[in-house]
């Protein structure tokens, strides 16, 4: 199946962490986004993860209700029929959320899975992700015990983040400061709190300096060393049940990050790189450029009639997939994961 099965998924991240690569994790807010992301996969010849956030699914239910679980079910279904053109596995995966939101979308989402587990068939989405990192770490890791289990009934895992990721995303924003580096204690206590794979498998978003958005080198100082750490302090309390690398890591904010960064990220058990930035931009820049070639085509200058062929979404639609595409290819690539798809 195209999209990939409870069974695929954990397949998936489980070669992920023996090969030492990670899948692109592409934000996606259109059909034409999804058509870009699963393109630029195939052409890497990478299984992959799309996801979207609870801007991208309120976006996408449509700006005259902007139902967040209206868009996101929306998407995922149309995913579910075209992702078979493509010769990989997906895995459909919803980002950060937030307290404030997590009624509004992650738990009605659960249960739209719970439901189709029920009737014999595969959960919807295959990972949803909740942003605790506005709490508290101790209401942080509550609210996660209660999602994963509801997570793990539905045949889905959960993505938490334990601490900060610096800069904005969907209105959730942080301060650049030292509270952006998860401590050994810190992964201690979710280890104690979530378990490590016996109360159901999750992906775990520690930060390392991490920033969601633009910056320019020297702006941010990323510590991806310090998952080895995490995972040394983990193992050496667990390490008889769980091995040297117990968890499954979320690089998040790595727009702009180095080659080594990346590299050591993967060596620590970094199976997970989300990219919206980067595609967005990647996304927008051709158009940009159609429209300034062809003003007096796009718009009707002067009382003239325009050029439909180039004011036609069509027209400059199938270039921005391409930017799109070319990029999600370039992520594969630098996450080692170009080549590696199941089937």
């Amino acid at each position: 199946m195209p999209i990939a099965t409870p069974e695929v998924y954990a397949e998936m991240l489980d070669r992920a962490k023996a090969g030492k690569f990670a899948y692109p994790a592409i934000n996606v807010t259109s059909t034409q986004t999804l058509h870009a992301a699963l393109r630029g996969f195939a052409e890497a010849e990478s299984d992959g993860i799309v996801q979207i956030s609870t801007g991208g699914a309120e976006f996408l239910g449509g700006q005259y209700n902007k139902d967040m679980v209206t868009g996101a079910v929306a998407l995922a279904e149309f995913a579910h029929i075209v992702a078979a053109k493509y010769g990989i596995s997906v895995a459909l995966h919803t980002d950060h959320c937030p307290k404030d939101k997590l009624d509004g979308y992650v738990r009605p989402l659960l249960d739209i899975s719970a439901e189709r587990v029920a009737k014999g068939q595969n959960p919807l989405f295959q990972s949803h992700m909740w942003d605790g990192s506005a709490e508290t770490l101790a209401d942080n890791l509550a609210i996660g015990q209660e999602l994963l289990a509801k997570a793990a009934a539905a045949k889905i895992i959960l993505e938490v983040e334990i601490t900060p990721t610096g800069g904005e995303e969907d209105g959730v924003t942080h301060e650049i400061n030292d509270e952006l580096y998860t401590t050994v204690d810190d992964a201690l206590r979710t280890a104690e709190a979530l378990g490590l794979g016996e109360k159901g498998r999750y992906l775990l978003a520690a930060s390392f300096g991490n920033v969601h958005g633009v910056y320019k080198p020297g702006n941010v100082v990323l510590r991806p060393e310090l998952l080895k750490d995490l995972q040394e302090g983990v193992a050496a309390k667990y390490g008889k049940v769980v091995g040297s690398q117990p968890f499954d890591f979320v690089f998040h904010g790595g727009s702009g990050s180095t080659e080594q960064e990346i590299i050591t990220a993967l060596e620590n058990g970094v199976v997970k790189m989300n990219l919206d930035t980067d595609t967005q931009y990647a996304f927008t820049r051709p158009i940009v450029d159609h429209v300034f070639r062809n003003y007096d085509g796009v718009l009707k200058v002067d009382g003239e009639v325009g050029n439909k062929k180039v004011y036609d979404p069509r027209s400059w639609g199938k270039s921005a997939e391409a930017g799109m595409a070319k990029r999600v290819t370039e992520a594969c690539a630098n996450l080692r994961s170009t080549g590696t798809r199941l089937k």
